[in-house]
């Protein structure tokens, strides 16, 4: 199991893999919105979501934790 985490502060704008989906290497998993500039967090590898910890419209700091993915 890996965590993805926030690299900066942001609201979530817009959740684009749900829980159970397989995401590629590079895929956006969320799109932040920060200071008017979409920020897409995406997989570092091939994975399976196993749970998103955020829901759209969540403000989040830098380091929390966006999804698990296994």
């Amino acid at each position: 199991m890996q965590e993805i985490k926030a690299s900066m502060a942001g609201s979530v704008w817009k959740i684009v893999a749900k829980q159970g989906d397989p995401v590629r290497e590079g895929q956006d998993i969320v799109i932040l919105e920060s200071m008017k500039m979409e920020i897409p967090i995406t997989a570092e590898s091939d994975c399976t979501v196993k749970e998103l910890k955020v829901a759209e419209g969540d403000f989040i700091n830098e380091g929390d934790i966006i999804a698990i993915v296994e």
